[in-house]
């Protein structure tokens, strides 16, 4: 199950895109500027996605049952992924298609002003939900920079609303430039040109979110740290001889699968190495909590070939 940071995270941009989403048509409908429609779609297919991230967060928690004996924590990740495709198929989509009709067939945007007061509003509430998402964002990297931390972490509803909200921000800095050019050269098409790029904004955070929730979905390894670390717990355990294989499975963001080969040293008795597997469970669960199934296998490494 992912974080209680996370809920509160997507909550947040819920109500922030819901309000956005509603000003920025009305503004659409008094102006006629296609950067607003575009704009307008925008905050819709962004609020929809956080109520899949919320029901991705809701069936993540899920107990495991018959069918999912380990749970079902990748729904998250399946929800995330799901709203990569949303906000590419959507709302880039959508964009594109009004700023290449704007371009085609372009009219003046009428009462501008209205359209600035909306962008500079929706620039404020964006701006709480950017600022709500980047500060849980930064809690939960530590150490690592931004980008290690988008590859390597492991809860991808926090950098999924933080890679929207920072698309939403651009996009609102390129409709009002849309605009004002527009105003400024007496070309209305300069605001179908702001619309296409709202549409490419999306479509590139539609496609680096699509990549890096691939691997979380298809099933990453918990981080080099965490293997390092098992294996030396595990090595200086007295009666194990050698560490041949440690391998891990996210299951979710809170949920590691670990599987252990070791080879045990040959004087042991099967009550003794029973013992040190217990033993090991333990510890391991101990100091990585996110561990919550250990598979430990007694196993020689094969001889080569001869």
């Amino acid at each position: 199950m992912a974080s209680a940071d996370s809920k509160t995270v997507i909550l947040a941009a819920l109500i922030g895109n819901g309000l956005i989403a509603i000003t920025k048509f009305i503004a659409a409908s008094i102006t006629g500027s296609a950067a607003m429609v575009s704009e307008g779609i925008h905050s819709v297919v962004d609020t929809g996605n956080q109520v899949l991230l919320l029901y991705g967060l809701k069936a993540s928690a899920r107990p495991a049952d018959a069918r999912f004996p380990f749970g079902h924590g990748k729904e998250i990740y399946f929800w995330s992924f799901v709203v990569a495709i949303m906000i590419f198929a959507v709302g880039a989509g959508v964009a594109t298609y009004e700023g290449v009709h704007h371009i085609l067939h372009p009219t003046p945007t009428q009462h501008a002003e209205i359209a600035y007061l909306v962008l500079g509003l929706a620039v404020i509430f964006e701006g709480f939900a950017w600022a709500f998402a980047f500060k849980a964002f930064r809690k939960h990297k530590g150490q690592w920079g931004y980008f290690e931390a988008v590859q390597r972490g492991k809860d991808p509803s926090l950098f999924v609303v933080l890679f929207e909200d920072s698309a939403a921000m651009l996009g609102l800095l390129v409709a009002a430039g849309g605009i004002a050019l527009g105003q400024y050269t007496g070309n209305p098409v300069w605001d179908g040109v702001a619309s296409v790029t709202i549409g490419l904004i999306l479509g590139g955070t539609a496609v680096w979110l699509a990549i890096e929730t691939k691997g979380l979905l298809i099933g990453e390894a918990a981080n080099v740290a965490v293997i390092d670390d098992i294996k030396a717990l595990a090595g200086e355990h007295p009666t194990v001889e050698a560490v041949n294989e440690c391998l891990t499975l996210h299951m979710g963001p809170e949920f590691i699968l670990l599987t252990l080969s070791i080879e045990f040293h040959d004087d042991l008795d099967t009550g003794r190495i029973e013992q040190t597997i217990t033993a090991l469970d333990k510890q391991i669960k101990a100091k990585h909590p996110r561990v919550k199934r250990v598979f430990i296998e007694a196993e020689t490494p094969a001889l080569p070939a001869p």
